[in-house]
């Protein structure tokens, strides 16, 4: 496992896929001693952690979250919790915070919520809420490619959302809203606010929103692709 750990960037997607192999089957708690990161007592106050151990082996090099992961490569890293019994994902997957202002001109062809979907490296890991996080599982990586059909249910999602933005609507949306796409609220705490547009175009302050796929959505993804998740 120690020559698994990797600082350097990966160099093509051949050698992105072998590094996530190569973690295939390794429990949480084996990778962080390798890491030398602390193991938190749960996800509730860090959600990023597992994505934070993995970046460290697979070599992630972007520092700006407006770039997919593996920047170089143009591919996006997403750990995926499931119910390794069911073969069911447990929660929604986060994509990107959602611009709130200065939308003029956006299309769904040029928003991140498109550069970040178009390739990802899916790592689903056993995420059972009663199982210690040091002892889940990592499962068999997949490169994926947003396809035709899926693009179609994306991006008719993302444009009734940001008309709702765009249109100063922004409070008006719930977690109903979009069918494989929604938004979420995104803060560290229920005080932050970010600027946003509001009735009669007037600036409001309001609670940062995040673009999240739903489960239905990764189920899909997870029944067309895999058969066996983790040992």
């Amino acid at each position: 496992m120690k020559s698994s750990f990797h600082l350097d960037p990966p160099k093509d997607e051949k050698d992105l896929l072998e590094r996530a192999n190569s973690l295939f089957g390794y429990t949480l708690g084996e990778l962080s001693i390798y890491a030398k990161l602390e193991i938190p007592p749960n996800l509730k106050r860090d959600k990023g952690w597992i994505g934070i151990l993995l970046e460290r082996y697979l070599g992630a090099s972007a520092k700006n979250k407006s770039e997919p992961d593996f920047a170089s490569i143009g591919i996006e890293l997403k750990t995926i919790p499931i119910d390794n019994r069911s073969k069911i994902p447990l929660e929604t997957t986060f994509i990107c915070v959602a611009p709130l202002i200065g939308n003029s001109g956006v299309t769904w062809e040029t928003s991140y919520v498109r550069y970040k979907l178009s390739r990802v490296l899916w790592i689903p890991i056993e995420g059972q809420r009663t199982m210690p996080l040091a002892m889940r599982r990592i499962g068999a990586p997949l490169l994926w490619n947003l396809n035709s059909k899926e693009e179609l249910h994306l991006k008719s999602d993302w444009e009734e959302l940001m008309d709702l933005i765009v249109l100063g609507k922004v409070e008006t949306i719930t977690a109903h809203h979009g069918e494989m796409l929604h938004l979420r609220p995104k803060a560290s705490h229920g005080k932050s606010l970010t600027a946003a547009i509001g009735k009669f175009g007037k600036p409001i302050l309001t609670i940062p929103l995040g673009f999240y796929l739903r489960k239905k959505f990764t189920a899909k993804i997870i029944a067309r692709y895999y058969r066996y998740f983790l040992l």
